[in-house]
């Protein structure tokens, strides 16, 4: 049994981490910590335990793992506190506001031989997980190009902030999701082409970001916009032989945001409507068009990879090399913005 706790008891927690750990047998969590308890939202767990005594969290022997669902200028703070107190480590993305932060924070892991990652869900993407099988099918042929895309219309967020911040800009707040995939199947890229832009003017928050990551002969085009009436496709795949668009993203998140939960057999699955089309010339030059069925998402491997890194010693998923090179993207990303 692995045996967690958590800081923050926010929609991070309640949504997105709670819904999928409360699925698994071989997991428990024992301890919830509140800051402050006046502002709870969130209906309780029956037989888990809720405290705004930090101090109860952190030095409660029986709690091997710790995850951090804060605002991400508290993320260094608290690991290094939880690490500290001996305990492995969970971390919310972005993981922190500086690559400088994460070599520090990773570093005083490895010298307490304790486990320290970000919780970079979204590799467990059905759509994410869906173009790996079509890659891998090879109908495509040699891969030229991928594009994936991660549109809101939704102004009013950019013209909320009145000021520019690196650590709030969009790069950070959504590029931590779709950087983490490209780098999690394509690895380090040769190079990279940067235009991260301030729509409504200098002193705003980056409301826009197109990166181009080059394997070779292979183009990545990282792209997403806040003000996109009409979003552009999830993933878009371009091979020597054919293409594969999927147009709409995971359903994950729109489920849990309906409070309809991973118990439910249907929970986060594409029906028909939602599978991608797979286009491609066979080797008699024929061309086909197909639905490809969607493979299913699981935000909770993030918890299962921990689990078999923690208790059964096996290597991380979600490496620290990873998550070094996605915070080195970001901060390059925004470094000429003001």
């Amino acid at each position: 049994m692995l045996t967690i706790g958590y800081i923050g008891n926010g929609k991070s927690t309640n949504r997105y981490h709670l819904p999928f750990v409360l699925q698994r047998e071989n997991i428990k969590v024992k301890t919830i910590y509140q800051r402050n308890p006046e502002n709870e939202k969130w209906n309780r767990i029956e037989g888990v335990n809720y405290t705004s005594n930090l101090e109860e969290l952190l030095n409660d022997q029986e709690i091997q793992l710790i995850v951090i669902c804060t605002m991400h200028n508290s993320h260094y703070d608290y690991a290094k506190m939880v690490l500290e107190h001996n305990k492995h480590c969970l971390v919310e993305k972005p993981f922190m506001e500086t690559s400088e932060e994460a070599r520090e924070i990773f570093a005083l892991a490895k010298e307490k031989g304790l486990i320290v990652q970000a919780y970079q869900n979204r590799r467990f993407d059905s759509d994410f997980l869906t173009v790996q099988k079509v890659i891998e099918e090879g109908k495509l042929g040699e891969l030229i190009e991928l594009e994936m895309h991660f549109d809101y219309y939704r102004p009013e967020v950019p013209e909320a902030v009145k000021e520019f911040k690196p650590s709030l800009s969009y790069l950070y707040g959504h590029g931590c999701h779709t950087l983490d995939q490209v780098i999690s199947y394509f690895g380090k890229p040769d190079d990279i082409h940067y235009d991260v832009r301030q729509l409504l003017g200098s002193g705003r928050m980056n409301d826009y970001f197109d990166l181009d990551l080059y394997y070779g002969t292979l183009k990545v085009s990282v792209k997403s916009s806040f003000f996109r009436v009409k979003g552009r496709p999830s993933f878009v795949v371009y091979g020597k032989k054919g293409c594969f668009v999927k147009e709409t993203k995971d359903r994950q998140e729109e489920h849990l945001k309906l409070f309809y939960m991973p118990e439910n057999k249907d929970f986060g699955v594409d029906t028909l409507s939602h599978y991608g089309v797979l286009t491609y010339v066979d080797d008699n030059g024929d061309i086909h068009e197909e639905k490809v069925k969607s493979v299913k998402g699981d935000y909770g491997r993030v918890y299962d990879d921990l689990y078999e890194a923690i208790i059964n010693g096996k290597d991380k998923t979600i490496t620290d090399e990873q998550t070094l090179l996605q915070m080195d993207i970001l901060e390059t990303g925004v470094k000429d913005l003001r």
